[in-house]
């Protein structure tokens, strides 16, 4: 997949993703908000959505290319050991 079409593809899954947690989210606390009559059960389940929808959005970071650490993180840069640069002149 040339590197357009994988960004386009990845904002995409990473979009869809993103409309399965919140509308999952919505469509658990609307029932305990409101009475709307609707099954608990149905409810209870579409908490599995908000798993589904991150998956789903996981999928399309790692797709689009955008599943890496930046290095524009200053806590990671400078002080986690596994990114910090030890190769200084003037030590």
């Amino acid at each position: 997949m040339k590197r357009q079409r994988a960004f386009i593809v990845g904002n995409v899954l990473m979009g869809i993703g993103m409309f399965t947690i919140v509308s999952s989210l919505v469509y658990t606390l609307l029932p305990h908000i409101f009475s709307l009559g609707w099954p608990e059960f149905l409810s209870e389940a579409a908490l599995l959505g908000v798993f589904v929808g991150a998956l789903v959005w996981l999928a399309g970071a790692g797709v689009g290319g955008r599943e890496g650490i930046a290095d524009r993180y200053w806590w990671l840069k400078n002080y986690d050991e596994r990114y910090r640069r030890n190769d200084h002149r003037y030590l």
